[in-house]
């Protein structure tokens, strides 16, 4: 596994550091993946390149262009997995964060968790692209080196079990309305939780990682490569 320390970031016109939910500092040796914008196509959809920040040695690769089913963002030079190789801990309590859909996008980028190498590509249905009925306001990823156990029960979440994904906050209330789907409700009493219950779901989807990776839960068509 690789172990360099890395964070993705993402800018509409630059690179910058995305600190994910709290400050997190990140330190020059870091390296980074920078989601850089190239061109507006439409209102609701933003072309991204990607580029290697703060260390040369590791590349961006991209396969295929970007919106069709062919496409996927990975490291080049040194073969590594964002969710596998990538540490949770950048260290003095600050995380890593992988940036899967940049802020002001509709394309519902993610990581491929079932393809070596787990690299970033667009969600499909029924074989088309899934895109948002509308852009996102914020960056959208996943914490490193976690996964959500869907054979665990939260019961703090109305029994709600894991979804099979990298450890991330569950979407806004109202983003499947536009589709014509009801709106989304949320557990511990519509409530936002405070630092230290975050904390805990972090370590405890970090622990569903390490036994996951382990072979100590079967893990089905993921890749742990």
């Amino acid at each position: 596994m690789a172990a360099a320390r890395v964070i993705a970031s993402a800018s509409n016109a630059v690179a910058g550091t995305l600190l994910p939910r709290g400050p997190l500092r990140v330190k020059p040796q870091s390296v980074g993946l920078c989601l850089k914008n190239n061109r507006l196509l439409t209102q609701r959809r933003r072309f991204f390149n990607c580029t290697a920040i703060y260390n040369p040695q590791f590349q961006i690769k991209e396969e295929g262009q970007p919106e069709t089913l062919d496409y996927r963002s990975s490291f080049s030079t040194i073969r590594i997995s964002p969710w596998h190789d990538i540490p949770l801990h950048l260290g003095d309590g600050a995380f890593n964060f992988i940036v899967e859909i940049p802020k002001e996008s509709s394309a519902k980028m993610e990581v491929a968790t079932d393809e070596l190498y787990t690299p970033i590509k667009q969600d499909t249905k029924k074989g088309k692209l899934r895109y948002y009925p509308y852009n996102i306001n914020w960056n959208y990823g996943l914490l490193p080196q976690t996964w959500e156990d869907p054979s665990s029960a939260n019961a703090e979440v109305e029994g709600a079990f894991g979804d099979n994904d990298p450890a991330i906050r569950d979407w806004f209330r109202d983003y499947k309305i536009p589709d014509g789907k009801p709106a989304n409700k949320f557990g511990l009493g519509n409530k936002p939780a405070n630092k230290d219950y975050a904390l805990k779901v972090i370590t405890e989807t970090n622990e569903s990682w390490a036994k996951l990776v382990k072979r100590s839960i079967p893990a089905g068509e993921l890749s742990l490569v």
